[in-house]
């Protein structure tokens, strides 16, 4: 026993040091993921002409900038900060114009990597060490590529300074009245930051709350002494800032006053149901802050606090929203998949364009131009975010996965991190997903492309290839067409309608029916589009209806002058040289080969494999593709396969010990109903 115990120490040891030295290894890869953001971020700035970067630091400190001449600060409304920041900034105006660039811009870096440090030592404890290491560099990594931050380096604005403060006040202040300085300090700067000061009286930390309240009352006093007009320019003819920096109910004003103006509401009816809902949302916010601060999540209190300034603010620029992204730190779900959802949720809305979040439809408008606000009230009134009490806070209900299975092929391993789930994902989650890479798909797509010319040459290419391989059937196929009208129509409908309607029905169906069937479908299905976007890149191609002199009739969009091709509706929004593979036919044999595998019965496989032969005749019949598009079709598709395969291994084989829905959960309430299944071996 005692050799057995000396034998094991030197392997622990070993593991031990592996560990460590991955560990190693992460940290020093996401330090150089964050690194090279910043030097993006830079080189972005410093790389656009001097007239169209710092536009705002220009405008307030450049020559003829309103704090270097004589008259208000606010005479233009250029403007946008209080008096008191104004009377910070005058002694830059003496500053050389472009060292002031420079060192503003490498300030705001450095701001944003303090910002990031202290958030992640914020972190509710205990956490592990592994999670200590890592916070820091992923959370200087999501501020670069936030929206707020970049905004704050395209303008050359303040707006990382409040925020640095308030986490200064509330997490690394030696004492209360310094903690209370430097959130004074940042409501001096950014009024509406004062609702720091009752979180803090309300989690005992009184005397930092009265220093707050102090030190913004000597802070406002003295730069009323220095500027009375300007202080009461700003603070009772602009109400707190209202106004300034451009129209308030433009979409860069993600405030409850913006939207309500947005709304079509406005004077006294407007300002008495602005006040009212502040009013509304900073207590519930407060309410809901004090009770995460005592439980020990003051970072997520400091969020949801910050979240309701955004709301309550008169004015809340883009700039200035960075306590949304703070909100990630939350954990909402019982189930570990489901508390991926709210943290990926907050990460997309504070980097992507609303545009990509929700579809270009009328009826989502107004949520559109208020998502960033609605992600705010959201967090900041009623994402049901757990306790540390909870049990599902440190051991959610896991995810099952399929026992790992050998390689079909011995030559290729599968990938030993990439394990097959078997429970159901989180429905919301996926379709935040979907979307968005739907539309990353359709940029990425409307963007591809070397130009008509090179597009009509691929053709004249592919044209020539089909005939020496005797397959050009095109034309025939096109003019067969034509001379049949119920049969012309017919297609046309077929091509419009069914490309989008049947891929989401199946995924819809495995998402309901047969959940680790729906991962690895959903997997090859993405696979092949990306494949499939690579092809748009590399050869842009122009289809048979778009090649002058080949006499192919255009059925699906009329008659077209080639000169100057027009596609109505979808002229703007896509690219009609990308043809190379044909994703029409790709994404439709996916869906046949999928129906035909996992249909339960011979007449349903049937159909589906019907669906791509349809798809053929379509693509084909209306000169939408080359018959040499639907075979690069094919190929993405048949790639998408095999790489989720090579990733994913085999798919699980349906055994009775499965729960029916995949998860255990049979009344969708999120928990288990019951013990949970014995593991469900993969087929070999």
């Amino acid at each position: 026993m005692v050799k057995a115990e000396h034998g094991g120490r030197p392997e622990e040891a070993v593991m031990g040091a592996e560990a460590g030295a991955r560990l190693r290894a992460a940290r020093l890869g996401l330090w150089a993921v964050a690194a090279l953001l910043a030097v993006r971020q830079l080189a972005v700035v410093l790389a656009t002409p001097s007239g169209q970067r710092l536009t705002d630091l220009e405008t307030w400190v450049g020559p003829g900038g309103v704090l270097d001449v004589k008259g208000s600060l606010y005479d233009s409304t250029t403007f946008t900060g209080t008096p008191f920041g104004g009377l910070a900034l005058k002694p830059l105006t003496k500053a050389a114009q472009q060292a002031l660039g420079w060192g503003w811009t490498f300030g705001t870096l450095l701001l944003v990597v303090a910002l990031g440090l202290v958030a992640a030592r914020a972190l509710p404890q205990p956490v592990s060490r592994r999670t200590s290491l890592l916070a820091t560099p992923v959370a200087v990594s999501l501020l670069m590529v936030s929206l707020p931050v970049r905004n704050t380096l395209w303008l050359g604005q303040t707006s990382i300074i409040p925020v640095l403060l308030v986490l200064l006040g509330c997490f690394t202040a030696r004492g209360q009245r310094d903690g209370g300085l430097c959130v004074g300090l940042a409501a001096a700067l950014q009024p509406a930051l004062l609702l720091f000061a009752p979180l803090l009286w309300f989690t005992g930390r009184r005397r930092a709350a009265l220093a707050a309240g102090l030190t913004f009352a000597a802070c406002t006093a003295l730069a009323w002494a220095a500027m009375p007009h300007d202080s009461a320019t700003y603070w009772i003819h602009h109400m707190a800032g209202t106004g300034l920096g451009g129209a308030a109910d433009a979409l860069a004003n993600q405030s409850l006053h913006g939207a309500l103006l947005r709304l079509g509401l406005s004077g006294p009816l407007e300002t008495v149901l602005f006040l009212a809902l502040a009013a509304v949302v900073a207590g519930v916010a407060l309410r809901r802050a004090v009770r995460y601060a005592r439980d020990g999540q003051l970072l997520l209190a400091v969020a949801i606090t910050g979240c309701a300034v955004v709301a309550v603010s008169p004015t809340a620029w883009q700039h200035q929203l960075l306590w949304v992204l703070l909100a990630v730190v939350g954990r909402v779900g019982r189930r570990a998949a489901d508390q991926y959802l709210w943290p990926v949720a907050v990460v997309l809305v504070v980097t992507l364009p609303t545009e990509m979040l929700l579809p270009n439809v009328s009826a989502l408008y107004s949520l559109r131009d208020n998502l960033v606000l609605l992600a705010a009230l959201a967090a900041a009134t009623a994402v049901p975010f757990l306790s540390t009490a909870s049990p599902y806070y440190r051991s959610p209900v896991p995810t099952r996965y399929a026992v790992p299975a050998a390689a079909r092929w011995s030559r290729v391993p599968l990938l030993p991190f990439w394990r097959r789930a078997l429970t159901r994902p989180s429905l919301l989650l996926e379709l935040l997903l979907i979307r968005v890479c739907y539309a990353a798909y359709s940029s990425v797509r409307t963007a591809a492309g070397g130009g008509r010319a090179v597009a009509e040459r691929h053709g004249h290419q592919v044209h020539a290839l089909e005939k020496a391989l005797h397959v050009d059937i095109e034309q025939w196929a096109n003019h067969a067409v034509v001379r049949v009208p119920w049969l012309e129509r017919f297609l046309g409908f077929y091509y419009e309608s069914f490309h989008f309607v049947v891929p989401l029905a199946v995924l819809g169906v495995l998402y309901a029916r047969r959940p680790a069937d729906y991962r690895w479908a959903r997997t090859s299905l993405g696979i092949a589009t990306l494949l499939g976007l690579l092809g748009f890149w590399l050869y842009p191609l122009a289809p048979p209806r778009l090649m002058p002199g080949l006499g192919f009739v255009d059925t699906v969009h009329g008659v077209q002058d080639l000169g100057k091709p027009d596609y109505g509706a979808m002229t703007e929004v896509t690219n009609q040289y990308a043809a190379m593979p044909s994703l029409h036919f790709g994404w439709s044999l996916w869906c046949g080969v999928v129906i035909a595998v996992l249909a339960p019965r011979w007449w349903l496989k049937a159909l589906g494999l019907l669906h791509p032969l349809f798809t053929v005749c379509a693509i084909v019949g209306t000169a939408n593709h080359w018959v040499l598009d639907a075979a690069g079709g094919a190929t993405v598709v048949a790639a998408g396969f095999t790489l989720t395969y090579l990733l994913t291994g085999p798919r699980p084989d349906p055994t009775p010990d499965t729960a029916p829905d995949g998860d255990g959960d049979d009344d969708g309430d999120g928990d288990r109903d019951g013990p949970a299944p014995r593991p469900v071996r993969a087929a070999v």
